[in-house]
């Protein structure tokens, strides 16, 4: 569950925005800002909060204009919007060499196993999946939206969108650890990475 904390906000704007749009982009800001609260009450550093952040500046800048101009033409890619946003911001942070994941998993990885390279590789390949659904999702909702085929199609992109990539950051940290210790001999889980 901890994966999907940080997209509160946008699960919050997809739910309210198709029939409210200013305020679903309202609340999806609101609830923004109270992640990124909370997460800086946590002792957080901002280079972990690259989610928080990027959402914060979606939500500011669709809340002024679904506020400036509810009729926008805008309005009918507003799913499609959301997610390529979402997948700058996810795939954004891997290049970057900071992927969005991190700061999701140290929360409840303990701090010695933060910079092994299995840790650091497992969360490269989660925030590539989640990038990878979202810029999926943001095409899908493109041809959706485009070729009229209605709000079901746009609903089911939505959910298939969040439940893939969770259901495969569920379990791939776990067979990725096994297939670490398998190819490593059964040696201790914890080992320092060396610098590259």
């Amino acid at each position: 569950m901890n994966y999907l904390r940080g997209f509160i906000p946008w699960i919050a704007y997809g739910s309210l925005s198709w029939a409210v749009w200013q305020w679903g982009a309202l609340a999806g800001l609101l609830l923004g800002c109270v992640l990124l609260y909370a997460d800086r009450a946590d002792g957080l550093s901002p280079s972990a909060r690259i989610l928080d952040y990027g959402s914060l500046v979606f939500f500011a800048g669709i809340t002024v204009l679904a506020f400036l101009n509810p009729d926008s033409g805008l309005r009918a890619y507003d799913g499609a919007l959301s997610s390529g946003w979402l997948a700058l911001i996810t795939l954004g942070s891997t290049v970057a060499r900071r992927p969005f994941t991190l700061a999701i998993a140290r929360r409840k990885a303990p701090p010695e196993v933060w910079g092994t390279p299995v840790f650091l590789r497992i969360n490269y390949v989660l925030s590539a999946v989640w990038g990878a659904s979202f810029a999926l999702a943001a095409a899908g909702q493109v041809l959706v939206t485009a070729y009229g085929l209605g709000l079901s199609a746009l609903i089911a992109i939505h959910v298939s969108v969040f439940v893939i990539p969770w259901r495969f950051t569920a379990d791939y940290p776990e067979r990725a650890k096994a297939r670490f210790l398998k190819k490593v001999g059964e040696r201790p889980y914890v080992q320092e990475a060396r610098p590259a």
